[in-house]
């Protein structure tokens, strides 16, 4: 079970939980956002893939965060569509993997992944509200049981300490879960994360033994 630490904002933070090793660091780069990203990433483990967050934003702005960041990974928080999508992968190396997020409520329609398939890597889950991601809220995870695809994907949308167990039980079905997405349940302020309960989130994590 991989995990992703999300919303990521200060330099000196940023060395603090990169210290625990998450396989994933997500740094936003959406203006609108209060864990908006705008410095200098100071160097990070190299088992931690740095994830650039956008939302709506077009290419050539995400090709040069690619560059400028060094990111290993984007992740699309918005109404991209499948060309799009297609366009990214073409101009990007192919080692760079490209996340696709899709908001989550009871009534959504796992057919709008299908297209999808063959132009992102990943889905990620999250749970649909007024804002993009960020929203501190869980999904109901029973609506996965519709889900139709083998493509792995990432869960995200209020998960904290407290959803540990929910984790485990959504592990032990054939769903291809592929990483745990955390954010502001884990936070001191909007961008500023508390190391302790992150550590004591991934212990959990680890004694799932998936």
């Amino acid at each position: 079970m991989k995990l992703k630490i999300c919303g990521m904002k200060y330099p000196d933070n940023i060395l603090e939980v990169g210290t625990l090793l998450p396989d994933y660091m997500g740094i936003i780069f959406w203006e609108k956002s209060a864990r908006y990203f705008d410095g200098v990433i100071p160097q990070l483990p190299k088992s931690i893939k740095k994830v650039g967050v956008f939302v709506n934003e077009t290419g050539e702005v995400i090709l040069a965060k690619v560059q400028k960041y060094d990111l290993q990974a984007i992740q699309l928080h918005g109404q991209e569509s499948v060309e799009f999508c297609q366009d990214l992968k073409n101009k990007i190396d192919n080692t760079i993997e490209v996340i696709k997020v899709f908001s989550v409520d009871d009534s959504f329609d796992f057919e709008v992944l299908k297209p999808f398939e063959t132009v992102c890597d990943y889905f990620l889950f999250d749970t649909k509200g007024k804002l993009p991601g960020g929203n501190g809220t869980t999904f109901d995870w029973k609506v996965l049981e519709m889900y139709p695809s083998s493509k792995p994907f990432f869960l995200s949308g209020g998960i904290g300490i407290d959803e540990i167990e929910a984790v485990k039980e959504i592990a032990k079905t054939n769903l291809p879960l592929y990483a745990i997405d955390v954010n502001s349940k884990f936070e001191i302020e909007p961008g500023l994360k508390n190391t302790e309960k992150l550590n004591s989130f991934k212990d959990n994590l680890e004694t799932l033994n998936l």
